[in-house]
This record gives structure tokens, C-alpha cells and sequence, in this order.
């Protein structure tokens, strides 16, 4: 282990950062080489609360081990459980109703919307302005309330199930929605009046950790921090799935590749999730809101992968069935564990004050990396 300041002949320190550090949002340790405040290289050390997640998976049921992936990136919750609620589903070729459907990408993009706010109310406030975080849970709390009436829980969800949804949406579930809407495009303005006119946030952001489009494709980044390097790789948009491909929505690109770039492309995503939103509301299917299943699921022998879009970008679920009730071997393809790997290319060179915004933009979710 190393120490915790490292003095070498070259004059160089080694210092530590984390695990526990407001800025790095859940246990992440970052060893920093520096010279004065310049960085000269990062070595994450990850692993603080990995709990075997996958490995668990293997002993749960097809309908249990969904919800584990709940507690990895806990702000895509509904995502997380879409990708593998999608991956037995193919296994089991299962059609799943539109209503169903529906649903689930109001659900998906309301949860998208939520952890989109929480992340930029924590940017702001890891660069030193406070007032954005309440503004920014404002309109969170909203969401909130409406995935706690449909299905009892704010955070960690289950209401996707293999073939559909748990339970229908609630009788005031369109009305909450609309009432999320209009509240949001009324304050998205104080967003950016408060933050991304500012002229100090744009000077800790513009320029800042570039990751050119060639570095994003060799380091396997995905989502919004690939988007903000011009790299094309929205799921929803390549592979569509659900009722995505009957839903006209825009790929947000920014090209600069700096963390002013992927700042931007977060903003604009929940102007187009409140977009998708809108185009659904109003035009949810009636039928039922699960298709007809076993009590206990088997998978046939076989190989199964799904990828989906949540909101730190692209999520693999890879499962092994033997024909049991029970995955043989399940893999998950996280997006934060790719998007950290950038991290020293990105910050080589700058100040550690600098380190804080490049980390912001990332939007990196710890457990979503150890799992």
C-alpha cells in the first residue's frame, strides 16, 4: 500500500483522494501524482464496496435477480431492470404488450430526467455553488413522487418484471406527469441562468478534460461522456428497443470533447426525455400491463445479451442458461467502469481543482463500477 504522501527525488508527491471524498460521490480512491497542483498521472483503485453482485445473480431466480441490478447504478434503477427484464424476455420469446412498452419508456425517461437533475445539482455544487441543488431537487422530487405512487419505492425500484410491468400505472399518473412537464420547461431556464451562463463555471469547464471522438471509441467510453466527443452511440437510437423505434427523438452531440461539451449534452437529453415523454402521455394503449408467464421461469440452454441506454450510457446483460431455473453465468456491461478508465488521459496536465469538474461530467455512479 502506498502512503498517503510520497515525496520522491523528483520532487513529485503521490496523493490521495478518496475513498472517502465528497467530490468522487461513493467510495472511489484515486492515487494523484502531481508536481505542485499539476497532475502528472491517476490510478483509480476501485473495489471498496463490490459485493459480488453478478455471482449472487447466479443463485436467484429469473424473476429475482433483476432487482440486484437496482443497487448498481442506483439512479437507473428502471433501466437497470429494463435490460434484464428484456434479456429473459428473449430468451423466453415473450411478447410483451404495447401497453407495457409504453410504460416502461415513460418510466425509463422520467428516470433519466431524475438522475440528469441530481447530477447537475451536484455538479454545481462540487464547483463551489450551492443554491443549484435545491433547484435542481425542486423538480426531482416531482419524479419521485411519482415512482413512489407507482410502485411504493424512490429510488431502488421493481416494477419491471419479465413480459411487462408489476402493476398498472396509478389513476393519477398521466395528470403527475403533465403537471412534472409543465413545471420542468418552466424552470429549465433558471438552469441555465444559474449555471451554464455562468461565466466562472464556464471557465472550470471549457477546455477542461478533453477526451477526443478517437479516445472515446480506444477507451470504450459510452453514453453522455462519448456523446460529448461527438461519438454516436445512442441504443436507443442504433438498436432500438421497446417502442423506441416508434418515437422521434434527436441523438444529442456536442463535438468539443471538453467538460463543457458533456455538460451540454446532459442539459439537452432532458429537454428530448421531456420530448419522448410527451409524444407517450397522452397515447398509452390500453390492454393489459404484463404478458402471461410461468410462476417459474427456465430459459432455454443457451446464450442471451440485451443493451440498452441508461443514464450513464450503454448497459450489457450477458446471461449463460443451462436450462434451469436459475443463469448459469451472468455478466453485466457496465457504462461508469469504461467512462473511468478515460479519466487519466482526460486529466493529465491540468490542476486538481480541475479534477473535481472532470469527474462532474463523467456522472460516474461508484456502484455501478465495483458491483
Amino acid at each position: 500500500m502506498r502512503n498517503v504522501v510520497d515525496t520522491t527525488p523528483e520532487g513529485n508527491m503521490v496523493l490521495n483522494v478518496g475513498p472517502q471524498h465528497p467530490s468522487t460521490h461513493g467510495v472511489l480512491h484515486l492515487f494523484i501524482t502531481v508536481n505542485g497542483e499539476t497532475i502528472l498521472n491517476l490510478d483509480p483503485n476501485i473495489g471498496y464496496i463490490h459485493r459480488s453482485i453478478e455471482k449472487m445473480c447466479e443463485s436467484l431466480s429469473y424473476r429475482q435477480f433483476i432487482y440486484s441490478t437496482s443497487r448498481m447504478d442506483y439512479l437507473s434503477a428502471h433501466m437497470n431492470n429494463h435490460g434484464c427484464a428484456l434479456t429473459v424476455e428473449k430468451g423466453l420469446q415473450v411478447e410483451v404488450p404495447e401497453r407495457a412498452e409504453v410504460i416502461r419508456i415513460i418510466i425509463s425517461e422520467l428516470t433519466r430526467l431524475a438522475s440528469h437533475q441530481l447530477w447537475w445539482g451536484s455538479l454545481a455544487m462540487d464547483l463551489g455553488a450551492l443554491s443549484p441543488f435545491f433547484y435542481a431537487f425542486r423538480e426531482r422530487e416531482m419524479i419521485t413522487d411519482i415512482m413512489e405512487e407507482t410502485c411504493g419505492a424512490r429510488l431502488t425500484m421493481n416494477y419491471i418484471v419479465p413480459g411487462g410491468v408489476m402493476a398498472d400505472i396509478h389513476p393519477d399518473f398521466q395528470r403527475k406527469v403533465k403537471e412534472f412537464i409543465v413545471q420542468f420547461k418552466s424552470k429549465i431556464g433558471e438552469y441555465h441562468e444559474l449555471v451554464t451562463d455562468n461565466v466562472i463555471f464556464q471557465n472550470r469547464t471549457k477546455g477542461i478534460g478533453i477526451l477526443s471522438k478517437e479516445d472515446a471509441i480506444s477507451y470504450g467510453c459510452t453514453g453522455p461522456t462519448a456523446r460529448g466527443s461527438g461519438l454516436s452511440c445512442d441504443i436507443r437510437k442504433i438498436y432500438p428497443y421497446s417502442a423506441y423505434k416508434n418515437i422521434q427523438f434527436k441523438e444529442i452531440l456536442e463535438t468539443e470533447g471538453d467538460s463543457f461539451a458533456r455538460y451540454m449534452v446532459r442539459m439537452r437529453e432532458m429537454e428530448e426525455s421531456v420530448h419522448i415523454i410527451e409524444q407517450l402521455i397522452d397515447n398509452i394503449p390500453e390492454g393489459e400491463f404484463q404478458a402471461k408467464t410461468k410462476a417459474v421461469l427456465k430459459l432455454p440452454k443457451g446464450e442471451f445479451y440485451t443493451r440498452l441506454e441508461t443514464a450513464r450510457g450503454e448497459l450489457g446483460v450477458y446471461i449463460v442458461s443451462e436450462g434451469g431455473t436459475t443463469p448459469y453465468r451472468i455478466k453485466f456491461r457496465s457504462p461508469g467502469f469504461s467512462n473511468l478508465s478515460a479519466l487519466n488521459h482526460m486529466v493529465k496536465g491540468h490542476k486538481i481543482g480541475d479534477l473535481v469538474s472532470v469527474m462532474g461530467t463523467l456522472d460516474l455512479v461508484i456502484p455501478d463500477i465495483d458491483r
